[in-house]
């Protein structure tokens, strides 16, 4: 007797959306992004109790005709493909014809759709057609979705609280607000207003109504590209950071999307701005050939796959540190002291010209003549920070910081130039490794070439140093162990990363310490050091190196204006 069975098509809807709508910010999310392919200049989104009891969803989209008002509720119907080459090249958002089907086998959906000649209600109660007819009713398509998972206990019994769903979908809204700034989104949680945006097309104005106006006027248009990616949007200065990765915004050809190579290339390019433990608020768009990006990963379509996604990492690292590093100042990238009150109250109007973005006109710079007298020494405070001025501010300076950020940039140099000095070891070291790591040496001695560091075979299992670069003046052997663990371990590794990371752990291990006492000839050497270093403000980990308070600051403190 035969086992094997066709499933009825309710019960495959009721499968499909599992994968499709697990909770209420899928439905959210499925029903915008319809929205959005249906050219719609508005959306408003309104939830009841988290959407446990209720969603909805309305534009002034195209709208559907009668035809398509009811067909649209039947699996694998859709107006986005037609054909197998098409899914190589999707331009919309939704594709797969599953959503508005799978979401009513699980709930009942109402639906008022008008192409402008043809004006429709479809109501559906858990996969069946209750009703349809004609109905009055203005161009776009609003749809309610309630009792969502009602006749499905054991997924209702998984999600999580009113409070924390409604946030889930609060985060949806934001994201998909600023992937589409030409779009005017509204949000309601139990008819209060959460989320607002005009539609202008102005992204910086959409990080306004998302994340407020210090973030927008802290924010730095970027803009760049290569033969196959141009990436599009905004980078907030790193003195605002957050504690998790969400607030890094990526899109694709308007799409949001979950990737981590992606976040890490983000965070990899603020790295040496901001402490390893706090992330950057970003927001970009890239925008691709639709056929090297693969979105039909996942029915929920977050996931996706991109061709020469390693020449993206590199595009997005390289550009986001080199702008960051252009839009430096001391304004933005030390810690200040206090803000005026009237940047608080400034009006948002203002924000179509920032003051504080036109770093090209602000912008400080050094140039050698200058670095020399740029920090004048006043006294050392407790054996950790130097107390120092120029025309314009105070400083207070870390002393283990700045000489952090000198050790970094001096060694870096010598990389540069090929002019790294070594030493040799009266006692050669003999490091052991494993048969893995011995069958790597010709690669493990490629990558360490920059360094002037080489490593010869001495017995099966082990491997002699006979001289090292000056820099490395502790913990040789753990050093070098640590350079072969990581490039025998991760063979996307470069040499850029070694001059990056490592780097990085031979300033800091060279450095003066805290507590550790100066003298004015030392400090005042230190300082000269500091200023012609090309990015003085923070360490080579993110910390910053000096806290900057203005003469306006002080007079405004001690009341004298």
């Amino acid at each position: 007797m035969s086992k094997i069975g066709i499933l009825d098509e309710h019960l495959t809807n009721m499968i499909a959306a599992g994968e499709v709508v697990e909770r209420p910010m899928g439905v959210v999310k499925e029903l915008v992004e319809n929205s959005i392919d249906a050219s719609a200049g508005k959306i408003e989104i309104r939830i009841v109790n988290g959407g446990l009891d209720s969603i909805e969803v309305s534009d002034d989209g195209c709208g559907m005709d009668k035809v398509d008002a009811t067909r649209a509720f039947e699996r694998h119907a859709t107006s986005k493909i037609h054909e197998t080459r098409d899914l190589w090249s999707i331009q919309t958002m939704g594709f797969r014809g599953e959503a508005l089907p799978s979401i009513a086998s699980v709930s009942k959906v109402r639906m008022i759709t008008c192409d402008g000649t043809d004006s429709t209600l479809v109501r559906i109660e858990y996969g069946q057609i209750k009703e349809a007819r004609p109905i009055a009713a203005n161009q776009g398509t609003a749809i309610l979705v309630e009792g969502l998972f009602y006749k499905t206990p054991a997924r209702l019994k998984h999600l999580k609280s009113a409070n924390v769903e409604a946030n889930m979908i609060l985060d949806l809204v934001q994201k998909l607000a600023l992937a589409h700034p030409e779009i005017a989104f509204e949000l309601y949680s139990d008819d209060r207003l959460k989320i607002q945006t005009n539609g202008s097309g102005s992204l910086q104005e959409a990080i306004m109504a998302v994340y407020g106006l210090e973030v927008a006027r802290k924010s730095i248009p970027i803009s760049f590209s290569d033969y196959d990616f141009r990436v599009d949007g905004y980078l907030v200065s790193p003195v605002i950071t957050r504690s998790n990765r969400q607030y890094i915004n990526v899109s694709m050809n308007g799409r949001i999307i979950r990737s981590l190579p992606l976040q890490k290339a983000v965070i990899e390019g603020y790295r040496q701005f901001m402490m390893s433990d706090r992330f950057p608020i970003v927001v970009l768009n890239i925008t691709a050939d639709f056929q090297l990006v693969d979105v039909n990963v996942h029915p929920s379509k977050w996931e996706i796959r991109i061709s020469k996604e390693k020449a993206l990492y590199s595009l997005l690292s390289e550009n986001i540190e080199k702008k960051l590093k252009e839009a430096t100042r001391p304004a933005d990238t030390l810690l200040e002291y206090s803000r005026s009150e009237t940047a608080e109250t400034q009006p948002a109007a203002e924000l179509s010209i920032p003051a504080d973005l036109r770093f090209e006109e602000q912008q400080m710079t050094y140039t050698t003549e200058e670095t020399l007298q740029r920090f004048n020494y006043l006294a050392q405070y407790h054996g950790r920070y130097i107390v120092a001025y120029d025309d314009e501010n105070i400083y207070v300076i870390d002393q283990h910081a700045a000489m952090e950020r000198c050790m970094y940039e001096e060694i870096q140099q010598q990389i540069a130039e090929k002019k790294v000095d070594c030493q040799p070891l009266l006692i050669p070291l003999v490091i052991e490794i494993t048969p893995a790591q011995m069958n790597q040496l010709d690669r493990i001695n490629e990558m360490l070439e920059c360094i002037n560091l080489k490593l010869e075979p001495f017995s099966l299992n082990s491997v002699v140093v006979h001289e090292l670069p000056v820099f490395i003046e502790r913990d040789e052997e753990k050093f070098i162990r640590e350079l072969i663990d990581q490039i025998t371990n991760d063979r996307e590794m470069s040499v850029l990363d070694i001059r990056k990371e490592k780097i990085a752990s031979m300033a800091c291990h060279a450095s003066v310490k805290f507590n550790s006492f100066l003298t004015v000839e030392e400090s005042r050497r230190l300082l000269q050091r500091l200023s012609r270093c090309a990015q003085p403000f923070n360490c080579p980990h993110g910390r910053p190196t000096m806290l900057a308070i203005s003469d306006r600051q002080l007079d405004r403190e001690f009341k004298r204006v």
